[in-house]
């Protein structure tokens, strides 16, 4: 007899029939290490189950969005409710207002707020709106930090990108590929190189880089960065997709003390759903239409399944939330550098943020792009392997971030650094 497919082998094997290598994001095609992909059944709280019936620790928790854990109850029944009263009206809600008014009392940079559906679209959004108030196109951004699939932003990005080994990507022009300006993260003669060299609409950063796994600024280069982009006429623009309402209920730029003058959201405010936003000064706002002359629109922008899940999610994240949110994120990081130490066989470093952590294996954390790229790709992707078949379900990318939820327990991290241990000592 032959060796029993599994279904997820099954499923694969359908997909790659009709979609693009079988997933509809590249990541989790999970070729990066070594592997064909998990269909995923359901999951409840921090566990997920895939098809084949095997249980996981989920530290991906849908790249971010899930700070609550997996279907968590009160989540559901909001979106439950919010279904039964329809799913879309193409009209304004309440709900919208709400979650409107819930990110302006968070975010210090935040005076009012446009809701999109992704956190692509909002980026393109901003950048639209940074250059109708200053009338210039120039971008600048910084190597290993990812603002969605918008034309302009491909070259050196992080996450998917990164993983995929693609610097770039074919059918961007190349006109607007130009308009665009990259440099190193944390390099500060580039960035004052850059600036005196052009003038620039607006910088995107994510104040707390995690498309290159987590790469936090080096002291003082955010303010370096806010004050010189002011100084050239440019906007400051934090892409706190993945930071915002994650690492403080502000945002890092709560976090931080940094104020930005325009702001891209996404992840959490959507508690699962789709839904991403910008937002910035009653100034810059009003020039969006129908208050402006800068056009942007969208069908299903604040939907109301995605405001209610929003809603259900902020409402639960207060202080309490982020210090246990923390407490959490501390203790796996330790227990990680403290099992690969143990073992002695291969260079972890650690970064780790509330909510966000990555493991690199090399020596030294990285500072920049350049170095994350330099970490052991080969052994990660042994590493991940060895999780998975010990029911651990890390991010199959080492330029991605773990993302710690409300719902993991003590137990969760302990079973996952002893799953860390016996995986390491495999490889």
């Amino acid at each position: 007899m032959g060796v029993p497919v599994s279904a997820s082998a099954e499923w694969q094997a359908r997909a790659l029939a009709v979609l693009p290598g079988g997933v509809n994001s590249p990541v989790r095609a999970m070729r990066s290490i070594g592997r064909d992909p998990v269909f995923i059944a359901s999951a409840e709280g921090s566990h997920i189950r895939d098809v084949d019936g095997n249980e996981y620790i989920d530290w991906v928790c849908s790249w971010g969005p899930l700070i609550l854990g997996h279907a968590d109850p009160e989540l559901v029944a909001a979106v439950s409710e919010a279904a039964r009263r329809g799913t879309s009206y193409g009209a304004p809600t309440p709900g919208e207002v709400l979650l409107a008014e819930a990110i302006v009392a968070a975010m210090p940079g935040v005076e009012m707020v446009r809701m999109t559906s992704s956190g692509t679209e909002a980026a393109m959004s901003a950048i639209r709106l940074a250059r109708a108030v200053t009338g210039r196109e120039t971008l600048l951004k910084f190597a290993g930090c990812y603002h969605g699939h918008v034309d302009g932003l491909l070259a050196d990005a992080g996450s998917g990108l990164a993983t995929q080994g693609i610097p770039a990507s074919p059918g961007v022009p190349a006109g607007v590929a130009a308009a665009t300006i990259t440099i190193p993260f944390n390099d500060p003669a580039a960035l004052t190189q850059a600036l005196a060299r052009h003038r620039f609409a607006a910088v995107l950063v994510e104040p707390i880089p995690a498309n290159m796994g987590l790469v936090p600024a080096a002291p003082g280069f955010l303010e370096l960065l806010a004050d010189g982009i002011r100084a050239n006429g440019g906007l400051l623009v934090f892409d706190e997709v993945i930071s915002g309402f994650r690492v403080a209920r502000g945002g890092a730029q709560a976090r931080l003390g940094i104020t930005p003058d325009l702001t891209i959201m996404g992840k959490v405010i959507g508690g699962g759903l789709p839904a991403a936003a910008y937002g910035g000064s009653r100034e810059h706002m009003e020039r969006i239409a129908p208050a402006g002359d800068v056009y942007q629109a969208g069908t299903l922008s604040g939907n109301p399944l995605a405001v209610a899940a929003g809603l259900a999610t902020l409402a639960r994240l207060d202080r309490a939330a982020y210090d246990r949110l923390a407490a959490l994120t501390d203790r796996l990081a330790a227990g990680l550098r403290e099992v690969a130490a143990q073992v002695g066989r291969h260079p972890l470093s650690v970064r780790a943020v509330p909510g966000l952590l990555t493991p690199f294996f090399r020596a030294d954390a990285p500072e920049d792009y350049a170095q994350a790229r330099e970490s052991n790709l080969e052994t990660y992707g042994a590493f991940c392997r060895e999780l998975l078949a010990r029911g651990v379900y890390p991010p199959p990318s080492q330029f991605e971030a773990w993302f710690p939820s409300l719902a993991h327990t003590d137990a969760d991290v302990d079973a996952t650094i002893a799953a860390a241990g016996a995986a390491l000592a495999a490889i």
